[in-house]
């Protein structure tokens, strides 16, 4: 018996997901079959793009890419606001299936999870992978790859090969076929600084950086180069994080302004509106905070942060923003803010929450109030309540949604 790694990846995660959701509500038109983008406002026609469909793709529209320039490319493209609370549901819908199949599974992001297997041949493997990709599209509605291999590298690379709806092996003998032969740019850590020094050493595909010196690599580009060399040569080793055996470091939520600002009311009102979101999903996860930052981003690029440890720690969404306020005005060197960021970290179980003399006097209250608050918006929407603050504002009262901070993310080991 041998170890198998299988990668899990749903087929433009929020597009499919928003599309079977409004097949399931009686729409006639599947998202999937038309030019659609996922992201932004509709009405404004302001913002980035989060999914697109396959026909959008067609059209050489890039995820991450501004609606405005979208709209360029293909000017009846569908246009539809993200609804994390719909797709949070259908993430832990196939969650719970895959953890039908094995007790050893990854959360890596909202729309990925490794899962590894022991088996005798491959042939086995891959009947097991078409199984679960069946079971899932039968069930939820929505495609996925499955990507198989000895490692996890290996695994994820394979599942990046043709889409939607296939399950592709990368084995360390096929990596010369089937890896070496793409691009450097979409190996795993090499990112867009990475490659204008690689293409200078003469590196384009995957294949020339697995067969470059190791040494020159080294020396040009230190541990780094080392990383990615054995990435490109398939060398890679770390086992299945589970989901208990990993922890969340923090939860963050931020913001491109639609226009630069350069008054600090303007900025509070967004600054309240991340740490809504924030602190949703603090309580969302049964966590508490102890440390509060403020990041802001000017508009000539420069970018600072201020932090700010609570004397005890919470889950209240007015007393981290009190906290937000604080650094904020600390933090502001005046000058115009392009992007707005809120993070809590130092989290710690609420299970047995630690009362001070400094709380709000009516502080149980409150957090049922937050609870309550809580499950109406994940129920009809986020904007079902909403701080009189926000009434004939243009600021949204919520910003963000479900960050993928909630599931350990890849770091250097996979």
């Amino acid at each position: 018996m041998k170890k198998f790694y299988f990668h899990i990846d749903a087929n433009s995660a929020y597009l499919s997901w928003e599309a079977v959701y409004r097949l399931q509500q009686g729409e006639q038109i599947d998202l999937r079959d038309i030019p659609s983008v996922i992201g932004g406002n509709p009405k404004t026609r302001k913002g980035i793009i989060l999914a697109k469909s396959i026909p959008a793709k067609n059209y050489n529209i890039q995820t991450g890419e501004t609606l405005y320039k979208a709209l360029q490319k293909c000017p009846n493209l569908k246009i539809v606001s993200p609804n994390y609370h719909i797709y949070m549901k259908a993430s832990n819908a196939m969650h719970n299936i895959l953890k039908e199949y094995s007790p050893n599974i990854q959360r890596f992001s909202i729309d990925e999870s490794f899962l590894d297997f022991n088996f005798s041949n491959r042939t086995d493997s891959i009947k097991l992978a078409f199984k679960i990709k069946e079971r899932i599209k039968r069930e939820l509605g929505f495609t996925v790859n499955i990507g198989i291999s000895s490692n996890k590298l290996l695994a994820k690379v394979a599942s990046d090969f043709k889409k939607p709806d296939n399950i592709h092996t990368l084995f360390p003998d096929e990596i010369e076929e089937k890896m070496w032969p793409l691009p450097v740019d979409v190996l795993f850590m090499v990112g867009r600084a990475t490659i204008p020094k690689l293409h200078r050493m003469g590196i384009y595909t995957i294949g020339d950086l697995a067969n470059a010196n190791l040494d020159y690599l080294k020396y040009t580009l230190k541990s780094h180069g080392k990383l990615i060399w054995e990435y490109a040569n398939g060398i890679e080793s770390s086992g299945i994080r589970s989901d208990k055996s990993t922890s969340i470091k923090g939860i963050g939520n931020s913001t491109t302004l639609p226009r630069d600002i350069d008054q600090s009311k303007d900025a509070l009102m967004y600054l309240l509106a991340l740490t809504e979101m924030v602190t949703m999903r603090l309580r969302h996860n049964k966590k508490l905070c102890k440390v509060v930052v403020v990041s802001i981003k000017n508009t000539d690029l420069s970018h600072y942060s201020h932090q700010m440890t609570l004397i005890s720690p919470t889950d209240d969404t007015n007393i981290i923003y009190d906290a937000i306020k604080t650094l904020f005005h600390q933090a502001w060197h005046s000058q115009a803010i392009r992007h707005l960021g809120v993070r809590v970290t130092s989290l710690v179980d609420n299970d047995n929450y630690q009362y001070s003399i400094f709380d709000h006097r009516n502080l149980e209250n409150l957090r049922k109030l937050n609870s309550t608050i809580d499950d109406l918006r994940l129920k009809y929407g986020k904007d079902i309540i909403l701080r009189s603050t926000f009434l004939h504002k243009k600021v949204k009262p919520i910003i963000g949604g479900v960050g993928e901070d909630e599931y350990k993310m890849m770091s250097s080991l996979l």
